[in-house]
């Protein structure tokens, strides 16, 4: 995420910086702030719009879907706060004329005809905008509103990102339009827009969604739901550790699920979901057998064959996030390729009254090289990075792949930064796209 917004903020400043040194002399602090709050706004919501498209040709240089979007919801969350910084900054006007005197070089430019009534439009539609700005970032951080509500308030913002771009584009100053910030702009509103016009019109996706049917339903404990979907020959395959977004409903639309099985050239996948919200809940009773679904797809960097082949490996899997590791097993079984080595941790409540248990050791079985560990929290065993700094030699390179709850994830990053394994690379997946 940083490795993308932090650079293109500094590039952004930097040609508004470089507009400035060029525009005749220093602004005042007023104008400065107005215009380079106003500039990081847009420009950071332009980048919010066109990764919100899915470009799966980012996916490798980011590292998967999961972070395009950890990227594009930090965007919009900078965004927001630019906009807040620049509705600020305007409010204050009136202030600095009563303390200081004079008025803003800005508001006191002077157009004629078209230019001044399209001027007017923008600041007056701009206004009504941010609010409306304001109230979807609000709600969108408010865990507690439901999804299924949620994504329809969401769907508008491609609508109320064009109002802000008119504002935008109209109230630039006209000399920006001659120089590499105006091209810049002229860019990135042009690239929001597009990317804007087809989330509309429903576009974002679609040549990567499949029609298949459910072909069978599970429910190996009470709170998962074992789905096997049937696509045929249109699914084009997939990579062990990959995800798809499943559409069951078409009013609650798509979620994000890890594929559990690997690919059979047969077009079956097989997820296994969690009950983790209103939908996902008692799943097994709302859908059937035979009912159609849509699939976009596949998704995602978790690629085992992207490991760094010199480096020990740490499997680590919490709860559901099992997954994953469950597909590498078994695409290495039915492939033959040689055998993986590394030291598989699976965290669960209950190892006794959990199916998956079974069918990890019966996996592993085939896989000398794989130490598989289980850690039962109802026996008082939890997984933590000093326990896997004791059970690796001081200094190993190490590469640790963690599929599982976010706060363990988050946990055992943070210890292993500072423990004997802080030459260990965390690889993991982040689907709170929300």
């Amino acid at each position: 995420m940083i490795r993308l917004i932090l650079p293109f903020i500094l590039v952004v400043t930097g040609l508004w910086a470089w507009s400035l040194a060029t525009s005749g002399g220093p602004w005042s602090v007023y104008d400065q702030g107005l215009l380079l709050s106003g500039w990081l706004s847009i420009a950071l919501l332009s980048l919010t719009m066109m990764l919100a498209l899915r470009p799966a040709w980012l996916e490798r240089p980011m590292g998967g879907l999961d972070k395009i979007y950890r990227t594009h919801k930090w965007a919009g969350i900078l965004a927001v706060t630019f906009a807040a910084a620049h509705w600020l900054i305007e409010m204050g006007d009136d202030v600095i004329e009563a303390i200081f005197g004079g008025v803003s070089r800005l508001d006191d430019l002077h157009y004629s005809g078209l230019i001044e009534a399209m001027r007017d439009a923008a600041e007056e539609v701009g206004e009504f905008a941010i609010y409306l700005l304001f109230a979807m970032l609000l709600i969108t951080l408010w865990r507690k509103f439901p999804y299924r509500y949620w994504r329809y308030l969401h769907r508008a913002m491609p609508a109320l990102y064009l109002l802000l771009a008119f504002h935008a584009a109209w109230l630039a100053p006209l000399d920006w339009w001659q120089q590499p910030i105006g091209w810049l702009m002229a860019a990135l509103l042009a690239g929001g827009s597009l990317a804007s016009v087809l989330s509309l019109a429903g576009r974002v996706g679609r040549h990567r969604q499949v029609q298949g049917t459910i072909a069978a339903i599970g429910t190996p404990e009470p709170n998962i739901t074992e789905v096997t979907l049937d696509l045929g020959q249109a699914w084009q395959g997939h990579r062990p550790g990959q995800f798809a977004m499943v559409t069951f409903n078409k009013l609650e639309g798509s979620h994000p699920f890890t594929i559990a099985s690997a690919d059979g050239g047969d077009g079956r996948v097989t997820f296994l979901i969690k009950s983790l919200g209103d939908f996902t809940r008692n799943l097994a009773h709302k859908i059937r057998v035979g009912q159609p679904v849509t699939v976009e797809g596949p998704y995602g960097c978790f690629d085992f064959n992207r490991r760094n082949r010199k480096a020990h490996q740490i499997w680590i899997a919490g709860g559901i996030g099992v997954t994953p590791f469950l597909a590498w097993l078994e695409a290495a079984s039915a492939a033959n390729q040689p055998a993986p080595e590394a030291d598989l941790h699976y965290c669960t409540r209950n190892a006794d009254q959990d199916p998956v248990v079974g069918r990890l050791q019966e996996l592993c079985q085939d896989f000398p090289g794989i130490n598989l560990q289980i850690h039962d929290s109802s026996k008082g065993e939890s997984l933590s990075a000093e326990v896997l700094s004791a059970s690796e030699p001081s200094g190993a390179r190490t590469e640790v792949w963690f599929c599982g709850p976010a706060g363990l994830g988050r946990a055992l990053e943070r210890g292993l930064r500072a423990a004997p394994l802080r030459r260990s690379r965390f690889h993991k997946e982040a689907f709170q796209f929300r």
